[in-house]
């Protein structure tokens, strides 16, 4: 059966995400589930030690409706630590480590964490923020020195708890598997709340989407993913991925698409600590990996590796992009480098869980250039008039993006007005603006905050990102809106070059020839590099902050 086109609507079982991870464990068993180093997990040992974490945290009074927040890197004691807090019962919120004291202070509050799982190098930081918290344990990955008071160390914490998987009563329609807060580009973080359902429905939309696989049940009731697709259509086979992940486990990417999407596939993860792109390839090649993703800055630094080039990558079936929108240069180049492999770009947010639109991953789609695919099953996209509103906009029309499905957040932690924003029966409003086509094929413009206004006329920095990033000499760029009392915002462009002696002149004229006046760029600042969050998306803000200095 090739299983194509793709059904638009599947069945989920009605199971909380603990089920994930023991699925996985009596299907794959001793297959490593991620490696780091020369240390790894099988699924099976990741199960084991999930549920004596789990059971730790119960034996300290931690459990249902209790918040877990999660300070770290990727590192072996993630995923532990990840589905030990959910097997508990208790709700996952991951923290950036590299969040700075007051921030870090501001979500760990705001979420009511009562425990956390640091790591050495940042629980000094912690530390120096509980008393404005409500943690009253903190468990210590690495610990760098003697333990303070209410730490203690991960290993020691768990490791002498019983295996078996605690026995708690989950209400996965209402009870919260993460409490994750958005990526704070435009501003300070919101919690966004996202129950069992939302985090089994979207893993399952994304495993089946990619394998041609339907969701199911083993003997003992745990959610799997069976496999239809044949190889011809279908080139990622189930139990047999592997990926190097440098997507941050705190980022609803990592989550998702990098933990529990890799569990029902039955893949192998393996971490790096940090980007090095000789060393990627180096261990890309090695490793003989399936599937390349990550976030458009991944792919630049690859591109701009000679070894990328030259090694023996033969063994890569399909390359995924998410959090942010690839530019058109960057899919022919790859594309290039890769004929025949499928390049799959993808569109969500923290507040659908992770995904809700996706090119499609079977080899005779439609997949077009310049487009995030189509909606997962059982997910639907408006487009509505950016100024307000809920009527759709004709076809072809842009405007902002709006999304239904299961997947999507029940809301923000003790934010109703923002929620009441947010949701309009059911609609997601994203602040994100896009085109619909008539085959159903979604395109990002732009965000909506970051969109300009001149003299009244709507300019998109994405179009004009797009135009500079095909002109010899440039490598990265990235436009926002200088704020100007007589037209509103002027665009002005921040670009690194891999040519010095290309001049912003140039560069103004080369662009000013291809767009209508009011879209024309009116400065160019050169930098070394364009700043990126942790998942990969450009920090806007801090561009701005640099105008404003």
């Amino acid at each position: 059966m090739e299983l194509t086109p793709f059904p638009r609507s599947l069945e989920y079982p009605e199971v909380p995400v603990g089920s994930v991870l023991a699925g996985a464990a009596a299907r794959w068993g001793g297959r490593t589930a991620f490696a780091h180093g020369d240390q790894s997990l099988t699924f099976a040992e990741t199960y084991s030690a999930a549920c004596r974490f789990a059971n730790a945290l119960r034996a300290e009074g931690v459990g249902r409706g209790d918040v877990v927040a999660l300070h770290l890197p990727n590192c072996l004691a993630y995923p532990i630590a990840y589905y030990g807090t959910l097997l508990a019962g208790a709700t996952f919120s991951p923290a950036n480590p590299l969040l700075p004291p007051d921030d870090l202070a501001f979500q760990l509050a705001d979420a009511g964490a009562v425990a956390a799982v640091t790591v050495g190098p940042v629980a000094r930081v912690l530390a120096s923020i509980r008393d404005r918290t409500s943690v009253r344990l903190s468990i210590v990955v690495h610990p760098p020195e003697e333990l303070g008071q209410g730490e203690v160390e991960f290993t020691e914490f768990h490791s002498g708890h019983s295996d078996e998987r605690p026995d708690v009563d989950i209400d996965i329609y209402r009870d919260l598997a993460h409490l994750a807060y958005t990526g704070g580009t435009t501003g300070r973080s919101k919690g966004v709340c996202l129950p069992h359902r939302n985090v089994v429905v979207n893993s399952l939309q994304s495993s089946c989407w990619q394998l041609g696989a339907i969701p199911a049940v083993d003997e003992s009731g745990e959610v799997i993913v069976e496999q239809l697709g044949g190889p011809d259509e279908w080139p990622s086979r189930i139990g047999t991925g592997v990926a190097l992940n440098l997507t941050p486990w705190f980022h609803a990417m990592g989550t998702i698409a990098a933990l529990n999407v890799p569990l029902l596939d039955g893949g192998t993860v393996v971490l790096h600590d940090r980007f090095d792109p000789a060393a990627y390839v180096a261990d890309a090649e090695l490793l003989r990996v399936t599937t390349i993703g990550g976030a458009p800055a991944l792919f630049a630094a690859l591109l701009a590796c000679p070894e990328f080039h030259t090694a023996d990558l033969s063994s890569v079936l399909t390359i995924g992009s998410g959090a942010a929108p690839m530019n058109h240069e960057m899919i022919r180049a790859l594309r290039k480098r890769f004929p025949g492999v499928l390049i799959i770009e993808g569109y969500g947010l923290t507040e659908v869980t992770m995904g809700a639109v996706i090119a499609p991953a079977y080899r005779s789609a439609v997949r077009k250039v310049g487009s995030v695919g189509l909606p997962l099953p059982d997910t639907e996209i408006k487009i509505v008039a950016a100024e307000g509103g809920d009527d759709p906009l004709p076809t072809g029309e842009s405007g902002e993006v709006c999304l239904r499905g299961p997947q999507v957040m029940t809301g923000y932690r003790d934010r109703p007005e923002e929620t009441e924003a947010a949701l309009v029966d059911g609609w997601l409003h994203t602040g994100d603006i896009g085109v619909l086509d008539e085959d159903g094929y979604l395109s990002i413009v732009d965000r909506k905050k970051d969109m300009l206004l001149y003299k009244g006329y709507n300019v998109f920095p994405r179009e004009l990102e797009e135009l500079l990033i095909t002109l010899p000499g440039v490598s990265a760029a990235a436009v926002v809106g200088k704020p100007d009392s007589e037209v509103g915002e002027l665009p002005v462009a921040f670009v690194v070059r891999n040519d010095e002696n290309v001049t912003a002149e140039q560069l103004l004229e080369a662009v000013g020839a291809r767009v209508l006046p009011y879209k024309r760029l009116r400065a160019i600042h050169f930098v070394d590099q364009i700043p990126v969050s942790a998942a990969g998306k450009v920090l806007k803000r801090e561009l701005r902050k640099r105008l404003a200095e």
